[in-house]
């Protein structure tokens, strides 16, 4: 699988555009439509999925514009489904799989950030929003957010991450656990 940065929107989001076979996954686009929009274009596969981490417009604002122009369908954890002001196309939970291409996506729940955060584990990667940064992890005093959910996530993920994983946060550089 073929992963591609996007920094988006005021707030700097990552947005990234995953690439396997001739499919594409778009994660957490954040704004600027537009720029996203021409980066599937250069890409040449057919975007699938529109998938969020969680809820924050930092994460979603570009949503609904992509879809209309791609028809890729919106895929949020379940748990956000009261905090978004956008029509999801399916709800995830923990353990679901996503098929992009001839990779798989697998879900794994870490609220913290929001009741509905998640990350993406890949081969050999994994995207996590809002939960894990370079430097830190994300804030929890906003709507949904709980420090002992997040504390709890980050110890789930010390268990499923191997050396030498790359890590794709929602904010900043990418790194190596």
């Amino acid at each position: 699988m073929k992963v591609k940065q996007l920094v988006v929107g005021e707030l700097e989001g990552n947005c990234y555009l995953l690439a396997s076979e001739n499919e594409l996954g778009v994660i957490d686009p954040g704004g600027e439509a537009e720029k996203i929009l021409e980066e599937i274009r250069k890409a040449k596969a057919e975007p699938k999925y529109i998938i969020n981490t969680h809820y924050h417009p930092d994460h979603t604002g570009a949503n609904e514009k992509i879809r209309d122009k791609t028809g890729a369908k919106i895929l949020i954890h379940e748990k956000e489904r009261d905090f978004i002001g956008f029509k999801a196309d399916e709800f995830l939970k923990d353990g679901d799989e996503i098929k992009i291409g001839e990779s798989i996506l697998k879900v794994i729940h870490t609220p913290g950030h929001t009741s509905g955060s998640i990350c993406l584990l890949g081969q050999g990667f994994v995207l996590t929003g809002d939960t894990i940064f370079k430097d830190g992890y994300g804030r929890t005093d906003l709507a949904g957010g709980s420090q002992k959910e997040l504390e709890n996530s980050l110890k789930k993920l010390s268990g499923l991450l191997k050396p030498g994983t790359s890590v794709y946060p929602g904010h900043g550089e990418s790194f190596q656990v």
